[in-house]
């Protein structure tokens, strides 16, 4: 494992327990001694960054069942893929703000459908709840991982997140924060925010098959594939203007044709390129875990999360993204505990 102890950062706040980017999950993942948190940012027609998994919203808030915004359904392509529904950039703020948050995921976590309706949350809003959060579980202040969200996309509507992302930093005082961690699916992002002058860790999102939304709006059919950025030469170049990787657990609990793992190597070779690394994301209901970790026949059910939770932190991973921050920082205590007895 890693000489530092892995950062559980909560994965859109403590969303296991609450409707994901909702103020009472961000705050629960605070109490809960997350190291940090992670926003999704996506843009309104106003050029406001909102907090939601997608641009896509009809599964997150309430906005299909509105009447008002019925004329807005839309149908788009979005990084090659044809969605239904209502986007935020078809939206103003003022607009966004008179919708409630929804759950996700009801039938897996319906107990998060009974909590009292939110409205949904700005950049700006998460911030502020930063500047007054307690101290995390490690004693340090609670910092922030953002993903920027489709990229190429927004740039191509005329809204630069890349710009927009800069300017609602520095007016809130955060472009020289180091508690602030940048993320994303394509390079091409995060290069152009670093060059923003935003000083942060850059971290590259590595996903388990296809290939960056950047790249293939530039190259075709001939865009290199994630999977390219993880050869030792992929590793050299990313380190070049990113600090870490952050790759989707199933590409660390793959197996070789002799049933050799791939993580503990993959994770070395990235540290030998001077890349940190972070795994997505750890859950701890049976629907997404192995088969053979799961407990009883309800997807809604926790299984055996310890075991793939102490499974992927003890391959040296750098930090964890979780919807149970509480778990997660329970196994980070368990694995320093077996470690310490084994020194």
């Amino acid at each position: 494992m890693t000489s530092s102890p892995p950062l559980v950062i909560g994965h859109r706040g403590a969303s296991g327990y609450r409707p994901e980017h909702t103020r009472s999950a961000y705050l629960l993942a605070f109490e809960q001694g997350a190291d940090a948190v992670e926003p999704d940012l996506v843009a309104t027609k106003d050029r406001v960054l909102v907090i939601r998994h997608e641009n896509e919203i009809s599964g997150t808030t309430d906005v299909g069942s509105l009447p008002q915004f019925a004329d807005r359904q839309r149908t788009k392509v979005i990084d090659g893929q044809s969605l239904s529904g209502w986007f935020t950039e078809d939206f103003t703020w003022a607009e966004l703000a008179t919708l409630r948050a929804t759950e996700r995921l009801p039938r897996v976590r319906p107990g998060n459908t009974k909590f009292p309706a939110e409205g949904i949350l700005r950049l700006v809003d998460l911030l502020e709840l930063l500047e007054v959060a307690p101290l995390n579980a490690l004693g340090g202040r609670i910092g922030m991982v953002a993903e920027i969200k489709h990229a190429s996309y927004f740039a191509s509507i005329g809204l630069p997140l890349d710009e927009l992302f800069a300017a609602e930093l520095t007016a809130a005082g955060w472009s020289d924060d180091d508690r602030l961690t940048v993320e994303c699916f394509e390079e091409t992002a995060l290069q152009q925010i670093r060059e923003r002058g935003i000083r942060a860790r850059y971290v590259f999102l590595v996903d388990a098959e296809g290939a960056p939304a950047d790249q293939v709006a530039k190259w075709g059919t001939a865009a290199r594939s994630y999977e390219s950025y993880l050869t030792v030469k992929g590793m050299a170049a990313l380190a070049l203007f990113v600090d870490g990787i952050s790759v989707d657990k199933h590409i660390l609990q793959a197996r070789d044709a002799a049933g050799s793992g791939a993580g503990v190597e993959l994770v070395t070779r990235a540290h030998a390129a001077g890349l940190t690394v972070f795994c997505w994301t750890l859950r701890a209901e049976n629907k997404f875990l192995p088969k053979a970790l799961r407990l009883g026949a309800s997807a809604r059910q926790f299984g055996d999360w310890m075991a793939e939770f102490l499974e992927l932190m003890g391959m040296g991973v750098d930090g964890v993204f979780s919807d149970q921050p509480d778990l997660a920082i329970e196994a980070r205590t368990a694995l320093l505990d077996t470690a310490g007895e084994t020194n």
